[in-house]
């Protein structure tokens, strides 16, 4: 594939809190740690060098690995480096979308692969390790039960039952089914449904699953994949737990913080309650909730605790509390030697809310790197857009203008009346000047009238503009068709379309020209062709 790359601010598709933190508003400076720059790196790597969390991190991880290991060499070499003091961690986490859900999802972790590469490059006395973090624990099972392929929304029809990343596949095959009966017959097609049907037809847990489709995409690039739904990693979080469910913490800090941020005219994302934290077993997740008489109850279940009781449960079970939405970062933070958080636009905002948290917690804050953004074409939509005489750039207009513009450009007409208004301006000038001497009140009669007049000549100008378009009628059907080929339902191809589209094509390589063309630390949108 070739490359362009255009900034950010030119596509019209991300917010402006996002901007101003690509553009190092000094306003937002308070609500981050270090720059995603090379010299911030060198600083984070200091602040991250005494992880005490080495040994306990990775007997885990080769647990839930097994026998995956003796097929992935190069996890295995990682998963064993992360035993060593010079070793960190950049990660980028998701929720368990089937067959991995919009594209992006692909984009995130060939963000954390390349990011880990050019960091070796830059400090080659120490290693790094990209990690996708599982988000087991999620139970909006609503936004990952489906995928969309060749235009064919698939859908896993089963009740949503606890956390997601454990339940059972056991019945998923009819998605499997039509999932894989688009891919058509080729030997990517069959390399690609063999990895669907061993990953999810094999009665595992959906992380499980997740976990093994992944690692096929990835395994050679040696990214580790990260289950914190376990009771031995939830153990060093467990005083943490503890601390922000009886003193919250959490609650205030980030209350706080939100409230700093929006006097600022930034928009936040996430709410802190007063216990973040849910309750967790195999056929439920649900809030925790402080009653009035002093108890902890778990709603919709008719489970209560005391303070005591509760206390011994977080000790003896702390894989039954679940950190939601605000915690999960600081969870992630205190069991990875990480240096860096790759996520999208709206997990960017919601960061900058955690700053003070994890300042109290006394954990060091991750380095935010929003994860590469791309559009994926071919060359022959590239040679419409450049015979239309668009630009990559262009293209992220509206239909309408971009209409508008062709025939503009285009015409052999002269559609716009600008001259015309010039001289009636004139002639107005004229005949206020006469209005006023009559009778100074007649003033505003003449501007209604030329504000009349002014909206005439506009609609004859749209007027002018809507007819000369039946003289390009075929180069506007043309636009319209690159508009939605590019922009399904008029949004970003990445935040709809699965991936499997361009491995059918491109195979292999697809991930392969992701990791050559993404740049992390440059913060441009990627347009591959």
């Amino acid at each position: 594939m070739k490359a362009t790359y255009i900034d950010y601010s030119d596509t019209g598709s991300f917010s402006p809190t996002l901007l101003a933190y690509l553009a190092n508003d000094e306003q937002l400076a308070p609500f981050y740690g270090q720059r995603p720059t090379l010299a911030g790196f060198e600083e984070q790597i200091t602040g991250k060098a005494d992880f005490p969390h080495r040994k306990l991190l990775v007997a885990a991880l080769q647990e839930q690995y097994g026998s995956l290991l003796a097929d992935a060499p190069q996890v295995d070499a990682n998963l064993r480096l992360l035993a060593d003091n010079k070793t960190f961690t950049v990660t980028t986490g998701h929720q368990l979308n089937i067959f991995t859900g919009p594209l992006y999802f692909i984009f995130k972790i060939v963000t954390a692969i390349r990011l880990a590469q050019d960091l070796k490059k830059a400090y080659p006395d120490y290693n790094f390790v990209p990690v996708y973090w599982m988000a087991t624990e999620d139970h909006d099972f609503a936004e990952i039960n489906h995928t969309k392929v060749f235009g064919k929304k698939i859908i896993w029809d089963t009740p949503a039952v606890s956390a997601t990343g454990r339940m059972s596949t056991q019945d998923i095959a009819d998605a499997v089914k039509h999932y894989c009966g688009t891919f058509g017959i080729s030997a990517n097609a069959e390399k690609l449904k063999a990895i669907v049907e061993e990953a999810y037809l094999q009665n595992r847990s959906l992380a499980t699953a997740t976990r093994y489709m992944v690692n096929e995409l990835f395994k050679s690039y040696g990214l580790l994949i990260v289950d914190a739904d376990n009771i031995d990693l939830k153990s060093v979080f467990a005083p943490i737990i503890t601390q922000d469910i009886f003193e919250q913490h959490s609650f205030k800090t980030i209350e706080a913080t939100s409230e700093s941020l929006q006097r600022l005219g930034f928009e936040t994302q996430v709410h802190a309650r007063e216990i973040n934290f849910f309750y967790l077993t195999d056929e439920f997740r649900e809030r925790i909730v402080r009653t009035e008489d002093g108890r902890f109850e778990v709603l919709h279940r008719n489970l209560y605790f005391s303070e005591e009781e509760l206390r011994a449960e977080i000790v003896q079970h702390p894989e039954r509390f679940s950190p939601n939405v605000v915690m999960r970062p600081l969870y992630q933070e205190l069991i990875l030697p990480n240096l860096a958080y790759i996520g999208g636009g709206a997990e960017m905002v919601y960061w900058l809310q955690l700053k003070a948290n994890f300042d109290h917690y006394q954990i060091p804050f991750p380095i935010l790197v929003p994860r590469n953004s791309a559009m994926i074409t071919d060359d022959q939509i590239a040679g419409k857009i450049f015979r239309l005489d668009l630009t990559f750039k262009s293209i992220f207009k509206s239909t309408d203008v971009l209409k508008n513009d062709y025939v503009r450009r285009q015409t052999k007409h002269r559609l716009n009346l600008r001259d015309e208004w010039m001289e009636f301006n004139a002639i107005f000038g004229k005949i206020k000047l006469r209005a006023h001497k009559i009778d100074p009140s007649l003033g505003p009669s003449t501007d209604a009238v030329k504000a009349r007049l002014k909206k005439a000549i506009n609609n004859l100008e749209k007027k002018l503009l809507k007819a000369d378009k039946h003289n390009h009628e075929d180069a506007l059907i043309q636009i319209e068709r690159v508009k939605d080929r590019l922009f399904p339902n008029g949004g970003l191809q990445e935040r709809t379309e699965n991936f499997a589209a361009l491995y059918l094509k491109h195979g292999d390589d697809l991930v392969r020209d992701l990791e050559k063309h993404f740049n992390p630390l440059d913060f441009k949108f990627t347009i591959l062709y």
